[in-house]
């Protein structure tokens, strides 16, 4: 099994938690580059760029997976998958992905596989499930910080002692990147006013 996977250290190490199996061939890049034949890339880089999107689209995959968490397949080639690749997200057993057809999906599921990894198909919306509900906890914390209710770090401790996750809000937004937050969120307001971004966070996040 060939695969060609472009990302950085941190997101390598992530997508490496559960392991590899040795029948898998890994190619690694930092930037997209013309490759021989392989059964799949992945590029953990992602961004929706034309010519990012044509070039990944030229190359000799039968399937593309993306880390594309809020822009979804609606104007991408047929043989995209998305997946949620956000920083700390891909530490997990489980991956969220969406795709538009069978094929694709079964290959995704293998390739994943080879990493330890389960797909968990999700609807093809803007920030599948989980990262929509994080970037919620993470903007109803910062209505919390600027109603002047708690610092940071309290809102932090609270909420890891409180519900055992594994990260505070803020502390999970410095992860993951405050402007991703607020960019999916936007897109999310579009469609339900509860989703827009608090004051205090737009101005953090495009500071």
């Amino acid at each position: 099994m060939k695969i060609v996977v472009i990302t950085d250290s941190s997101l390598k190490d992530e997508l490496l938690t559960q392991g590899l199996q040795e029948s898998a061939e890994i190619t690694w890049l930092r930037e997209p580059a013309s490759i021989g034949t392989t059964d799949c890339i992945i590029d953990l880089l992602f961004h929706p760029d034309k010519n990012r999107v044509e070039f990944l689209r030229s190359l000799s995959s039968s399937v593309v997976m993306i880390n594309s968490v809020s822009v979804t397949l609606k104007n991408l080639p047929e043989n995209f998958v998305r997946i949620n690749g956000w920083p700390t997200f891909l530490k997990r057993i489980l991956v969220e992905a969406s795709s538009t057809t069978d094929h694709a999906k079964v290959i995704a599921e293998n390739i994943f596989t080879a990493f330890g990894k389960k797909t968990e198909w999700t609807p093809d919306i803007p920030g599948f499930i989980s990262a929509r509900v994080v970037s919620t906890i993470i903007n109803e914390a910062y209505f919390t910080l600027e109603e002047k209710v708690s610092s940071k770090q309290e809102i932090d401790t609270a909420m890891k002692l409180g519900t055992n996750y594994p990260y505070g809000p803020f502390e999970w937004s410095e992860k993951i990147g405050l402007k991703s937050i607020y960019d999916l969120l936007q897109i999310l307001s579009k469609e339900n006013r509860r989703y827009e971004p608090c004051p205090l966070l737009k101005k953090e996040a495009l500071a």
